[in-house]
């Protein structure tokens, strides 16, 4: 390129860098003085930057890196250094916290900062495509740049907003910051939260109303949210279709998650823990809070790790699904759960391909509950909690139990509060065991002997005490006597067959305790 185009090449590009922070809003206060003043600016430096290339033009690397460098510096000059402006720099819609006075060191507190940020970043758009009352913020990013910032007080998100991205970044509570607080807060001063202590109540809980939605499509990613053991994670209430994805969540006090009301909240890849740890903490025993807490309808974590908590993740909404889910939070020998599935006959519930290490599922009363391809370590196994005597169309099947070799049953009851009266659809069948006592709710039992009564005990098999629905025997008899010979007796999950003489003969019977919905029987 010869002298003349080089300088006129050099001129066009500042003119159109001008031009294009001018479309911007930069001169937004109409200083057509300041403007002609830096144009003149620019043209004077540009001259001088040509005079230099040309005496060195070996050094053109660094040629091109001071005049990048200029206009930058003559953008930030137009804009006024605003950090509205700076957010939107050239219509990128990429809101850098370390532009509003983020600290990334993690020396100063951050809050105020970020939460300026986000004012911002939610006031850039108004668009129609979402719910209504939901605007389309057209995808702004919040970018915390890899900085790792201290905050005294929750980020709270303004509602009325969606199509965002949150990345890149480590947010952690400081000493102040408040117990029943959370790094980040989706929540509207419309909305009305759950009571805690119901929740806790399983008599009391019932599956959660929307008031209303107030966001819609806002996704975190690559954030780390550190509770330093005060606060919780993450607050989601009455948000629809929120994405959780490469997030990290630890030290908390109460929850790594929490999602009140809302619809659709779904947590992929990522890992939560109350301490760091891989396993064989010697402070196991005193792990507490809850890694996710879904009192919510139709979430879904997919391939998320729980690796200390004092539960792992508690549902307390219908159709959420779980699926390659890993819970070493606390075991059950400590008091832990891996998974708790509250919400007593109405639970609605899929659990897949999850791996229970050294801890449990507790079940209240389920209903429609699927507990399937999952493995059981460390005598992890299933406790059905009644809470009003309820079972209905539960499925626990093709699981795989390993454990101590003390007998541990892979299905337990909890009968404290009243027993299971009303079961009906429960299939708990072709589970694999090494080292647990086997449990199921289908058996076959083979007795043999020269007599008149035959009884098959299927006491240490079956799953409930006293619930045989359905049962057929063959009788076998060696030699060319036939007696005649019935079922007499069928209690405590025993069942007696007798002949009219004695013979010798093979007795097989085979039961279940699946009672089909509208079916009644006279079995006990």
């Amino acid at each position: 390129m010869g002298p003349s185009n080089l300088l006129t090449a050099f001129l066009i590009f500042s003119l159109l860098a001008l031009s294009s922070t001018h479309e911007n809003g930069g001169f937004a206060l109409g200083d057509a003085d300041a403007q002609e003043d830096l144009e003149n600016r620019a043209y004077i430096d540009d001259q001088e930057d040509y005079e230099e290339y040309r005496s060195r033009p070996s050094d053109a690397g660094l040629f091109y890196r001071r005049r990048l460098q200029r206009v930058q510096q003559r953008h930030r000059k137009l804009l006024g250094d605003s950090p509205q402006s700076a957010g939107s720099l050239s219509g990128a819609r990429i809101f850098n916290v370390i532009n509003y006075g983020a600290d990334p060191s993690g020396v100063l507190d951050s809050a105020d900062a970020i939460t300026q940020a986000v004012n911002a970043a939610f006031s850039e758009q108004k668009g129609s495509e979402l719910l209504p009352g939901i605007n389309n913020l057209g995808g702004v990013v919040l970018d915390l740049a890899g900085g790792i910032y201290n905050i005294s007080s929750p980020i709270r998100f303004p509602p009325g907003g969606g199509n965002v991205l949150v990345q890149r970044g480590t947010l952690r509570a400081s000493p102040g910051f408040p117990g029943d607080g959370y790094i980040i807060e989706l929540v509207s001063p419309e909305s009305k939260r759950l009571d805690r202590m119901a929740m806790a109540d399983s008599n009391k809980a019932a599956a959660p109303k929307n008031v209303g939605i107030y966001y819609e499509d806002i996704t975190f990613r690559d954030v780390v949210f550190d509770g330093s053991f005060i606060g919780g994670g993450l607050l989601v209430v009455d948000s629809a279709r929120t994405r959780i994805d490469d997030c990290f969540f630890i030290h908390f006090g109460t929850d790594g998650m929490l999602v009140e009301g809302g619809h659709e909240t779904y947590v992929a890849s990522t890992f939560v823990g109350q301490y760091l740890t891989i396993g064989g903490d010697p402070r196991e025993r005193n792990f507490s809070g809850i890694g996710i807490d879904l009192a919510s309808n139709d979430n879904a974590l997919t391939d998320v790790v729980i690796f200390s908590a004092g539960k792992g993740v508690v549902l307390r909404g219908q159709a959420n699904m779980i699926t390659g889910v890993h819970c070493y939070n606390k075991a059950t020998g400590f008091g832990g759960v891996g998974i708790d599935v509250k919400l007593p006959g109405n639970s609605a519930t899929r659990i897949d391909n999850s791996y229970l290490d050294y801890t449990g599922i507790v079940l209240e009363d389920p209903t429609q509950v699927h507990v399937t391809n999952c493995f059981f370590l460390g005598d992890g196994n299933i406790l059905l909690k009644s809470i009003k005597g309820e079972i209905s169309g539960l499925t626990i099947v093709n699981n795989m139990f390993v454990g101590s070799h003390t007998n541990v049953p892979i299905v337990t009851l909890d009968q404290s509060n009243v027993p299971f009266t009303s079961v009906d659809q429960v299939v708990i069948d072709q589970n694999n065991v090494n080292g647990m006592m086997l449990k199921s709710t289908v058996g076959k039992k083979t007795v043999s002997g020269n007599g008149t009564k035959w009884s098959a005990d299927f006491s240490n098999l079956l799953v409930f005490p006293r619930h045989i629905k359905h049962l057929q025997y063959s009788f076998l008899v060696r030699g060319r006597t036939f007696p005649k010979h019935a079922v007499t007796e069928v209690k405590d999950n025993v069942v007696v067959v007798e002949a009219d003489k004695p013979v010798d003969a093979i007795v097989t019977v085979s039961v279940d305790q699946n009672l089909m919905q509208g079916e009644k029987s006279d079995y006990y």
